[in-house]
């Protein structure tokens, strides 16, 4: 199972993960980012998964990595990051500095992967800069909060820590079995395409980078599980199976309704392209 974007900071939300109950007591759950922007909820999040799950898997969002001027914890960038692990690591969550698990269940086995990536702002027009991509999502009034939020210490830019991550994982993911297929999860999507819905296509260039976009085909995916579009749904790209498992703001989830269920069933693989 997955979900993403559980934003407990909202008292709808948290009302919400208190209330999500696994199928079955050999259920996983997928966390594909954003649960929290304050040290206490995150713990406070995984603690209730973890306690319910026989195993959770966590990689993180944007708003995790945010340092909130509320939020004793003021570590910024990478120390932050690495302070989250050591959280999870604690709870027995696992996450992507952890060895890849292999699920054995209905749909295995099958290599979980969660992936922590960030974006490097290339998610934009062709022939475009990042500087007046920029430039016209500030004059838009569309500027992701990490602009302010996000610190990429140590490391000169937060594209520049998108290059180290992505050097990394790449890395690991060559290593890994190559027999067994993969679930690669990631808080951004791998892939462009989702995107392109979004009402304000300014906000794009903060939702991934282009230098991930054969990874479902090159680490043999079986499925491919993000969030942060708050757009929950299937979609399908070169045969392979996306799906977006945002719970999103209470706003979004009223208007659309939730199901009785807010995570989203990964395996067994359910439907086809």
């Amino acid at each position: 199972m997955a979900i993403s974007d559980l934003h407990v900071a909202y008292p709808d939300n948290r009302r919400i993960v208190a209330g999500i109950r696994p199928r079955s007591d050999a259920d996983w759950l997928i966390v594909a980012g954003d649960v929290a922007e304050i040290a206490e909820d995150f713990v406070w999040a995984l603690t209730t998964l973890r306690e319910r799950f026989a195993k959770v898997v966590w990689t993180p969002g944007n708003h995790e990595l945010w340092t909130p001027p509320t939020d004793p914890v003021q570590l910024r960038g990478d120390a932050r990051y690495r302070r989250l692990v050591e959280i999870c690591r604690s709870l027995g969550v696992l996450t992507p500095e952890d060895p890849y698990p292999v699920w054995d269940g209905p749909g295995g086995p099958v290599t979980v992967a969660p992936l922590f990536l960030l974006y490097d702002y290339s998610f934009r027009a062709p022939g475009v800069t990042r500087e007046q991509a920029l430039a016209q999502a500030y004059a838009a009034g569309v500027v992701c909060s990490d602009e302010v939020l996000l610190h990429p210490d140590p490391y000169p830019s937060r594209q520049d820590w998108c290059a180290a991550r992505l050097a990394e994982t790449e890395r690991r993911l060559a290593a890994r079995d190559p027999r067994l297929p993969t679930v690669l999860i990631n808080h951004f999507p791998l892939v462009r395409d989702p995107t392109r819905v979004l009402f304000h296509p300014e906000f794009a260039q903060w939702c991934g980078t282009e230098r991930t976009a054969q990874w479902h085909l090159r680490f043999n995916a079986a499925a491919v599980v993000y969030g942060h579009l708050h757009i929950p749904r299937t979609t399908w790209h070169d045969g392979v199976r996306f799906e977006e498992v945002s719970l999103g703001y209470p706003r979004e989830h009223r208007r659309r309704g939730l199901p009785d269920e807010v995570f989203r069933q990964i395996l067994p693989a359910v439907g086809t392209p």
